[in-house]
């Protein structure tokens, strides 16, 4: 039973991560990009940028994320939609695939509902323990005749 819940849990996080992606996985481009250190247009401090071009124009966007770090002239990949190029994000396993908050929150979710479900079939009834004690197979041909 754990087995099918964990595999059952896994397939829907799965079809979840596949589908919710923004820029979309199916739709958007891929570019090369290289990393500079550039100001923040906010607080004026250096931060990492990935900068790239859309065949059109560069673009840069903010490359910073938690547990990544990055050298100047690194070079990376982004993956962006051709009608909104500076809506990019890093293409990367840990940051684009994976986030921290929703690898958190699954981890979460999925703990409370395995909780759940030991709980519900933890302590059954006296009735249903005498009916799976009575309960036998009858056995069925394999074809009708």
């Amino acid at each position: 039973m754990y087995r099918s819940i964990t595999i059952l849990y896994l397939v829907c996080f799965g079809c979840y991560i596949l589908f919710t992606r923004q820029p979309d996985y199916f739709d958007g481009e891929k570019s090369p990009a290289i990393i500079k250190w550039l100001p923040d247009s906010i607080t004026h401090k250096n931060i990492p940028q990935a900068v790239y071009s859309d065949g059109l124009k560069q673009h840069a966007i903010d490359a910073r994320y938690f547990l990544r770090e990055w050298k100047e002239g690194d070079k990376l990949e982004v993956i962006y939609e051709s009608g909104l190029p500076d809506k990019a994000a890093v293409y990367t396993f840990w940051g684009y695939w994976i986030t921290w908050g929703e690898l958190l929150a699954t981890i979460l979710i999925y703990l409370a509902l395995f909780q759940i479900a030991i709980s519900v079939t933890k302590n059954p009834t006296p009735e249903a323990l005498v009916e799976q004690l009575e309960f036998k197979e009858i056995k069925k041909r394999k074809y009708k005749e």
